[in-house]
């Protein structure tokens, strides 16, 4: 095996979509927030495994935030990119829009940071390759990234937060 030491944040780009049917809807003509949640959760691992080319697990959602309905009949496009490399685990930010499908137009529906953690051949943690970033915006997010960590490192040992 090929020792990867740093890959593009790019590279791990991640663009989904799903036709929102009936059956992934409740009875207020809207998807489930559990269904948006699994679609969430796919697109967001394939981008740690296009990171990484290894299994990944999920170890967190850090935060989901639902910021409007996506309806029944709508294009649910979700996009997930690697935000930061922390070792063996990595942080993914993933955006959710609803398209009409009749008019184009798109809504920004929901937005989450998932914890993912890449596993070697023994299924053990593994270090993922580091994230190099080209843009601002990487640079912002890795950044940001970092200081959710932190965050969350310090509520898991009970400080503040």
């Amino acid at each position: 095996m090929t020792d990867i030491t740093a890959k593009l944040a790019s590279g791990s780009k991640v663009e989904m979509t799903q036709l929102v049917m009936p059956g992934d809807g409740n009875v207020l003509g809207t998807a489930f927030g559990g269904r948006i949640m699994q679609w969430i959760d796919l697109c967001a691992a394939m981008a740690a495994q296009r990171h990484t080319r290894m299994p990944v697990v999920t170890a967190s959602i850090d935060r989901l935030d639902f910021l409007g309905p996506v309806r029944i009949g709508d294009i649910a496009l979700l996009r997930a990119q690697v935000n930061a490399v922390f070792g063996s685990s990595m942080e993914v930010g993933c955006e959710v829009l609803a398209e009409n499908p009749l008019t184009g137009e798109r809504r920004r529906c929901c937005d989450a940071f998932l914890t993912f953690v890449a596993l070697g051949a023994d299924g053990c943690p593994a270090r993922a390759p580091l994230l190099l970033t080209a843009t601002e915006e990487e640079a912002r997010r890795v950044a940001e990234a970092t200081a959710r960590r932190a965050t969350r490192l310090a509520e898991r040992k009970g400080g503040p937060g």
